[in-house]
């Protein structure tokens, strides 16, 4: 039961799609996860893999229409999301589920003071007065490393690492329970991205905050997350801890996923990309998802869906041929002398 209580979100089968009259695009498939209280789960996987719409999900923002939540259950601290009001939502989101946007560009208002706009939501969710709303946006300012003498500055004036850590401020304002962070470093470069993932990382352990990380950077899951779920064609392919999607993969997306990443060591003069393209998601093939790209898949792939093992404990993979991708991994590393 404790292991329970820990669990800030549990996602039971989550089935996202989009409808217009000419075509049904299966975003979401399925989808099944959970975050403990302090923990960083990481979101990976190709451009349109349903990502992000997992994360709009969560909030209740899948744009309707075209979008509809088709099935499934999202329990956040208990409750089911998917049967709250929007009022109540209203008084979740910015204050116990915060999401950090992709584009730092977009996410802030180019004619408000950048603290009026923390302000704002401290002001929504709290029961304070408009000075003491502006005192605890200063405060959050100078958390995330902008003095609090900037306040009364616009987005303009900021560089693109500083405007990130805005919208940072903003939705760490509140002290949510969970963060949801899209790709929050996309835009920025290696330098700055290497601060910015640093500061996250000091917030979240000073919070106690769950955060559920959407990227596509091996690199930042390795040193941001605790679990990790690998995402192809609206379906989890594979999850397990850290260790165990690094050390010990089983499923041939995440092994091409690895084989994608340049290496220092080794005699290889080309990336190895994964052959072909993800699947249309208004016509996902039959079967396995990923057999028409998958140098493993035989004919029984495409006959069945392929469900969920567990290989480990904890550690979950969706195919038939696992155990050939482990050989494969265990015979590059010995020739690698690993």
């Amino acid at each position: 039961m404790a292991e329970h209580r820990d669990e800030v979100l549990k996602i039971e089968d989550l089935s996202i799609q989009y409808i217009t009259k000419e075509r049904t695009v299966h975003a979401v498939n399925d989808v099944s996860l959970s975050l403990k209280r302090g923990e960083t789960m990481g979101l990976v996987g190709e451009t349109g893999a349903g990502k992000t719409t997992i994360a709009l999900g969560i909030l209740q923002l899948i744009p309707d229409p075209p979008g509809k939540i088709m099935g499934g259950k999202i329990f956040f601290e208990g409750d089911n999301l998917l049967e709250k009001k929007l009022s109540d939502m209203q008084k979740i989101r910015g204050n116990k589920i915060s999401m950090i946007f992709q584009d730092p560009m977009t996410a802030l208002n180019p004619i408000e003071y950048i603290g009026d706009q923390i302000a704002e939501s401290i002001a929504l969710h709290k029961d304070v007065s408009k000075k003491e709303a502006q005192r605890l946006a200063a405060n959050t300012l100078e958390k995330v490393g902008i003095p609090r003498e900037r306040y009364f500055e616009y987005p303009h004036q900021f560089s693109g690492g500083m405007k990130q850590r805005i919208v940072i401020a903003i939705a760490l304002a509140c002290n949510p329970e969970l963060l949801i962070a899209d790709e929050p470093t996309t835009a920025l470069d290696v330098t700055i991205q290497a601060q910015v993932l640093d500061m996250m990382n000091d917030l979240k352990r000073e919070l106690g905050t769950a955060m559920l990380l959407i990227t596509h950077d091996l690199g930042v899951v390795a040193e941001m997350c605790d679990r990790v779920s690998i995402i192809y064609a609206g379906e989890i392919v594979e999850t397990g801890t850290v260790a165990h999607i690094f050390n010990e993969y089983m499923h041939p997306y995440t092994e091409g996923l690895f084989a994608s990443l340049p290496r220092l060591a080794g005699k290889e003069k080309r990336l190895k990309a994964i052959r072909g393209l993800m699947p249309d998601p208004a016509d996902l093939p039959k079967g396995c998802k990923f057999a028409p790209r998958c140098p493993y898949a035989k004919e029984a792939c495409s006959r069945q869906e392929i469900s969920l093992k567990e290989v480990s404990q904890g550690h979950f993979y969706r195919c038939l041929f696992g155990e050939e991708v482990a050989e494969k991994r265990e015979a590059d590393r010995k020739k690698m002398g690993r």
